[in-house]
């Protein structure tokens, strides 16, 4: 499984970007677990509401399977709609 994060927008528009191939990561077999809790690829692919603001950062995540290919976009605003995805953002930069 591959896994890509990129983020842009925020204070400064400081961007960040990470690539994870699950397969070789220690941390891999984890991050797969997280992914199929959020419910990743059931995921719409803009989360959360619509927000405005060019300091907050907003973030893309996308994963390819065993051929699929699904991608979820949303703002790291803090809310309750976007924490699962701010949590799964954390276990990205964490096995990078």
């Amino acid at each position: 499984m591959k896994i890509s994060a990129s983020s842009g927008g925020g204070f400064a528009g400081l961007g960040e970007h990470y690539e994870i191939d699950t397969a070789a990561s220690a941390r891999g077999r984890a991050l797969e677990a997280a992914l199929a809790d959020t419910g990743f690829f059931a995921a719409p692919a803009e989360a959360g509401d619509e927000v405005v603001g060019a300091d907050l950062p907003r973030w893309r995540i996308t994963v390819s399977a065993d051929g699929c290919q699904h991608t979820v976009s949303f703002v790291e605003d803090g809310s309750p709609a976007c924490a699962r995805w701010q949590n799964l953002v954390a276990q990205i930069r964490a096995a990078a």
